[in-house]
């Protein structure tokens, strides 16, 4: 088994030496700076376009004959006609779309009926007036509103209350009892209870029929009871009240969606509700919160409006307008400021878009440093001008251990684990059994796999990216989001993995991995002493035989597999050694 691990450690470290071939070009760290100035990239603030008088007579030549080839294009790719538009697409027709206010019904407006005491509502033939006089005279009765519209008040007469504002009540009936009782009178009106009404509802509504409430319940609590508007048919913006053969009040709900004003509407008995045929509409998707169809008010809309309605996802900056015309079909793509000033009609598709790339990446830096840990680089920063830019304890930072964390790198590492794990089940859970020996052999190994599998799929990869070696680093390029890890300078050593202490000693210049294992206690009965690895803190993972242990390193020893099947536990050391790589974990079987 050890032999079959030598094969497979010698293999994995070729793989490594081919991965690490662009870093042959890695610049040394520099007294001042880490990378040194004469084979640094340009600053950031310095990067201009090369001087066409610097080329050839050869290129100006080719250059001007490809002039010469290619003086009538074909068509103007500046226009705002050209954009990202797919002609395979077919275009999203706004009758399969959800209408804007579709959830509206949903919130429970059914739920309370309103009690109709608001300061507003106008008093009506039916109420009843709770009446409490003291003073030079009492008086207590609760009195009813007659058909006329008035109120006795006893020893003094009828008084018309009808279309007085709750709020205009009690002093209305003061005044009425004061002009009997001019002195010493104190008076207190309030309105206990109200007439309901019944209201007819039609229309495009799921469930036409007349429903009951108070006079100030809002519309929408009549539309619930009738179940909501049609989501097909009915208008979310042409409601309308009528009253006696004529219509009160129109009501656009996109008013309430968006801003949420509701008109104040007292409603009386008889009164009918009538919900429109949906008008004209218009499909808008793309990198917006929630794709709607949304009516218009008349037969075209602009461009603002659209976008005023439509809540908009960050980073938008271009429109695509599609659409039939009289003169044919329309597609434009327009910038989002272009867009609001384009005319929007019935049937066109908008769709908003957040396609211009950003020019500027946001950097992190950890570990040893002064300064901010975040910034803000040009998108062709590399990372030889980043580091050069950042002050540094010098005593204390240990150069020769940069390194980045990045996700892309994370996303590889966590695929190609992920990949050799579904190799491992295809290859060793499909074998048919010979006999009852081998199958029971078999189904102890498929025990085995299925722990380790489970065990290694939950292991997160770190996606570091090497990018020093010895006293050299790599300039590449930097991509957004990395993290760049500057270590502190370290006087220990870790031992982790399959030894039997596991803890942190002090570095020892000259001390092998061997002698910090043998202080540690030694291996581990489930160790594999073939399988040592020296993971450097620039994320480096070496054999321990090929490297020499520095200070901040980490010494792991990797457990043996626990099968006497030699290709079996090839495949699971083969793992074992990327899980350690990607991860800087040794996993315990």
């Amino acid at each position: 088994m050890k032999h079959a691990a030598s094969f497979f450690r010698a293999g994995c470290l070729v793989a490594v030496a081919c991965l690490n071939v662009g870093l042959a070009h890695a610049q040394s760290f520099g007294s001042d700076n880490i990378v040194p100035q004469d084979q640094q990239a340009l600053p950031m603030t310095s990067r201009v376009p090369a001087v066409a008088g610097q080329q050839t007579q050869q290129q100006q030549g080719q250059q001007a004959q490809q002039q010469a080839v290619n003086d009538q294009p074909r068509a103007n790719w500046n226009s705002a006609n050209y954009g990202p538009i797919d002609p395979t697409q077919v275009p999203v027709d706004p009758n399969m779309l959800p209408p804007f206010g579709a959830n509206l019904f949903t919130g429970g407006f059914r739920g309370v009926m309103a009690d109709g005491l608001n300061p507003g509502y106008t008093i009506k033939p039916g109420d009843q007036i709770n009446l409490r006089v003291w003073g030079g005279t009492e008086m207590q009765s609760v009195l009813t509103v007659d058909s006329q519209g008035n109120i006795f008040l006893p020893g003094i007469g009828p008084l018309n209350v009808q279309g007085t504002s709750n709020s205009e009540l009690n002093a209305r009936v003061t005044a009425a009892i004061k002009s009997v009782y001019p002195e010493n009178v104190e008076v207190y009106t309030n309105l206990q209870g109200v007439q309901p009404v019944g209201v007819f509802v039609t229309g495009y509504v799921t469930n036409p029929g007349r429903y009951s409430g108070t006079p100030s319940d809002s519309m929408l609590y009549f539309l619930d009871q009738a179940g909501g508007i049609d989501q097909a048919l009915g208008s979310y913006r042409q409601i309308t009240i009528k009253r006696g053969g004529r219509t009160v009040d129109t009501i656009d709900l996109y008013d309430f969606l968006i801003n949420g004003n509701m008109p104040q509407t007292q409603f009386r008995d008889g009164d009918t509700i009538v919900v429109e045929e949906r008008g004209p509409a218009v499909a808008v998707v793309g990198d917006v919160e929630r794709p709607f169809r949304y009516e218009l008010a008349g037969e075209t809309l602009t461009g603002g409006d659209v976008t005023n309605l439509a809540r908009l996802r960050s980073g938008v900056n271009h429109v695509l307008l599609r659409g039939d015309r009289p003169d044919g079909p329309l597609a434009r793509y327009l910038t989002l400021d272009e867009f609001r000033t384009a005319n929007v009609e019935k049937g066109d598709e908008v769709v908003f878009s957040a396609d211009q790339r950003s020019e500027n990446i946001v950097v992190q830096v950890e570990g040893s440093y002064y300064g901010p840990s975040r910034y803000v680089l040009p998108r062709d920063a590399h990372l030889g001008e980043f580091l050069n830019a950042i002050s540094v304890p010098k005593s204390m930072t240990s150069y020769q251990d940069v390194s980045i964390r990045r996700e892309s790198v994370k996303e590889q590492q966590e695929e190609s684990l992920n990949e050799s794990l579904d190799r491992l089940e295809q290859t060793y859970l499909g074998y048919p059994a010979r006999t009852t020996g081998e199958g029971e052999i078999q189904v102890r190994q498929a025990e085995l796999i299925e722990r380790f599998v489970q065990k290694a799929r939950q292991t997160e990869p770190t996606g570091r990216l090497v990018v020093a070696r010895g006293d050299s680093i790599a300039d590449i390029r930097l991509q957004d989001g990395d993290v760049v890890t500057i270590p502190e300078s370290s006087d220990s050593v870790l031992l982790s993995g399959e030894v039997t202490i596991p803890q942190a000693m002090v570095y020892t210049p000259g001390m092998s991995a061997e002698d910090y294992i043998r202080q540690a206690g030694g291996f581990t009965p489930r160790a594999d002493d073939d399988q040592v690895l020296v993971v450097h803190r620039n994320g480096a993972v070496i054999h321990a035989g090929d490297t020499d242990v520095r200070a901040g390193d980490e010494i792991m020893v990797l457990p043996a597999a626990p099968t006497s099947n030699i290709e079996l536990a090839t495949s699971i050391t083969q793992i074992l050694y990327q899980v350690a790589v990607a991860t800087k974990v040794a996993l315990d079987l």
